[in-house]
């Protein structure tokens, strides 16, 4: 069954509600399964469980990827700095994941290469990191590593730092747009008759003889309020996860920390592949990688004690911080705060007390069961399949029947653009659209004018995909639109305000929005791009490293 639900159209809005409720009812007995938490943890437990035949629903109190998962450091990878802690399991199980996704989704999970500087007296040196990197690619199964000497290493990075320089080691990783992995997870759960919803709010839980057998929910968009019923809910909200909880809770502690990133344009900072340095503060990993047209620098990695539905923010003290580790390491090209497109920064769910250092504290993610509801955070964005799987056998015993489908079946099914006559299939923007859209690949080129495939200057973005997203990808809000289903508002000086006008004509024609929706949605983002997006001014407070 294919479904428009995840991404309603915005007229079929009142449907997707009508069916939440009609088969979320008390007399229909209710979903199998409820997700909470529209980030990529959900969504991928929401495609897992379509897949295996359930009736699976999924609740998002904002937008799709709001958090944590529109916000990290964009990377498919294996978490190398996690082998020098000893933690080999999830080294190993992300390596295989990472495979695995980059073969099943060209155009969204590209490879790209990382490169790591040895100089003269600085850790780790050239053998101890060729054998971590040995492990690294025992994983995999195939040798990537490669080391170059200083004159060598200097053509692929040529504006390090050469002061002491010795080489350089060359490892392949790899890089994806978070939100767009979300949105197309969900995409395909959808496809298999699931349905999505966003800004929808869970309240609270709904008990029964001291077992969760529904939540009570209000959709943000209408105000209209009602309670869903299911035989399992799962709490998949992360740095939120202990706050949907009975009386009674007793899960594990979930120490909410920050990772802020600078994003500057390519041609100020430009990095052929990733580069990854050591910070001369505290000697923890920051990568300054290329990506979607820019430069993207990051990440921090500290205590976040705000409101947790406060929309995160960069501080002052972490654009130091970052602007440091680029002054180090790049010392001719001069880059200066004045230099910042935009910022973003992201609150990761750690599972973990608060002694550690927030760098020292482990990556695993945690399940754990309360009055029948299964609850999950943690963990990476790399394994979101395998948390989803864990999630499903959590939940098993609450179920009439799973169906034992394939462990191993791929999370994104190959689609090939056939039929249409605007691109060639081998064209490097049939890879980009397949791999972003799925199924929804051709629509997306099946364009008002022949302007829609122009790409936006600065970006890879086409004006199509702004046009698809704003008829099919339930945008509800201005921010939506500029910060998931597409990264203008990170990727454009100013949040992409220079091209107001034709968005505005995109957003009129597709979402039906008149001058005076249009007037507000755009004072809206722009005072949130402000607050949170741009380069903080000195004067404000923020947290240390």
């Amino acid at each position: 069954m294919q479904s428009s639900a995840a991404f309603s159209f915005p007229n079929r809005r009142q449907e997707t509600w009508e069916t939440l409720l009609e088969r979320g009812s008390r007399t229909s007995r209710g979903w199998d399964i409820l997700v909470v938490g529209g980030g990529i943890t959900g969504a991928g437990i929401l495609r897992e469980a379509a897949r295996r035949g359930l009736s699976a629903a999924l609740l998002e109190q904002k937008d799709f990827a709001w958090g944590t998962s529109s916000r990290s450091s964009k990377m498919i990878h294996g978490g190398l700095r996690y082998l020098l802690s000893g933690d080999v399991k999830l080294v190993r199980a992300s390596v295989r994941e990472r495979d695995r996704l980059l073969s099943q989704a060209p155009g969204l999970i590209e490879p790209l290469g990382f490169l790591f500087s040895h100089y003269k007296g600085r850790f780790p040196g050239r053998h101890l990191f060729g054998g971590l990197l040995w492990v690294y690619d025992l994983f995999s199964g195939s040798r990537s590593h490669r080391y170059y000497p200083a004159p060598e290493y200097l053509f692929l990075a040529p504006h390090v730092d050469q002061r002491g320089l010795k080489g350089g080691t060359f490892y392949l990783d790899g890089v994806v747009d978070d939100a767009r992995l979300v949105l197309r997870t969900i995409q395909e759960a959808c496809g298999d008759g699931a349905l999505a919803i966003n800004y929808v709010r869970v309240q609270d839980l709904l008990i029964a003889k001291n077992r969760a057998v529904g939540v009570s929910v209000k959709d943000e968009i209408t105000g209209k309020e009602t309670d869903l019923f299911a035989r399992v809910v799962v709490n998949a909200t992360g740095v939120w996860a202990d706050r949907l909880q009975s009386t009674r809770y007793t899960g594990p502690h979930i120490r909410p920390l920050r990772g802020s990133h600078l994003v500057l344009p390519f041609w100020k900072l430009p990095v052929s592949q990733a580069v990854t340095l050591r910070h001369p503060a505290d000697k923890r990993p920051v990568f300054v990688f290329p990506w979607e047209g820019a430069t993207i620098v990051g990440t921090t990695d500290l205590d976040h004690a705000q409101p947790l539905n406060n929309e995160p923010r960069i501080s002052p003290r972490e654009i130091d911080y970052l602007m440091d580790i680029i002054h180090y390491q790049f010392p001719s090209l001069h880059l200066e705060k004045e230099d910042i497109l935009s910022t973003f920064a992201g609150i990761r769910p750690v599972i973990g007390g608060t002694r550690k250092r927030p760098s020292n504290e482990k990556r695993d993610h945690s399940i754990w069961e309360q009055d029948g509801m299964i609850s999950v955070s943690g963990g990476k964005l790399t394994t979101f399949r395998l948390i989803a799987l864990d999630v499903l056998r959590a939940a098993a015993p609450f179920l009439a029947s799973v169906d034992e489908k394939d462990a191993f079946a791929p999370v994104f099914s190959r689609m090939h653009l056939e039929g249409s006559s605007t691109i060639s299939p081998d064209h490097f923007l049939a890879r980009r659209l397949q791999g972003r859209y799925g199924r929804h690949a051709i629509q997306v080129m099946e364009c008002e004018t022949e302007d829609d495939l122009e790409r936006i200057p600065g970006t890879d973005t086409l004006w199509a995909e702004v046009r698809w997203a704003a008829r099919g990808e339930a945008v509800m809000h201005l921010e939506d639109l500029l910060l998931r289903r597409t990264r203008l508002g990170i990727l454009l000086e100013k949040g992409g305000t220079g091209s107001l006008d034709r968005i505005r004509d995109i957003c009129r024609e597709e979402l039906g929005w008149d001058l005076k929706r249009w007037e507000e949605e755009v004072s809206s983002y722009k005072r949130l791009w402000e607050t949170c997006y741009s380069v903080p001014g000195n004067k404000e407070s923020g947290s240390s490293i």
